[in-house]
């Protein structure tokens, strides 16, 4: 190899590299976190090759009035699970909010769910 090769090759592999440490601080460091209240009215597993689950929460402030939407995205399977087993019941989300990732492979949304507790049996 010459030394044109060697150093392009060590650009792509520096790159490779900052990529890859941006992507995992963006995955663990989390901007925001809390809590929304409704009824999940859609809960889908999507992707090709990264399978993530894709859901939307109804939450309604006052009887009579227009439902907002909070759309969620869910990476672990048990979490999904317990989102399933409680469908058309008042739920509560707990999330965290990361921003700036690289791709939408992680999740379609911001908004990554990590737990839920029932609110209506």
């Amino acid at each position: 190899m010459n030394g044109f090769t060697k150093g392009l090759l060590s650009l792509v592999l520096i790159g490779l590299a900052g990529i890859s440490a941006y992507t995992w601080v963006m995955l663990t460091w989390s901007y925001g976190s809390g809590e929304r209240a409704g009824y999940v009215q859609k809960f889908s597993n999507r992707g090709f090759i990264c399978k993530t689950w894709e859901g939307e929460l109804a939450m309604v402030s006052m009887p009579g009035t227009m439902s907002e939407k909070f759309l969620f995205t869910v990476r672990e399977d048990s979490v999904a699970e317990k989102i399933n087993a409680n469908l058309g019941k008042k739920v509560a989300l707990k999330y965290e909010q990361h921003i700036g990732l690289p791709t939408s492979c992680f999740g379609d949304t911001e908004y990554f769910v990590s737990g839920i507790v029932v609110l209506d049996e």
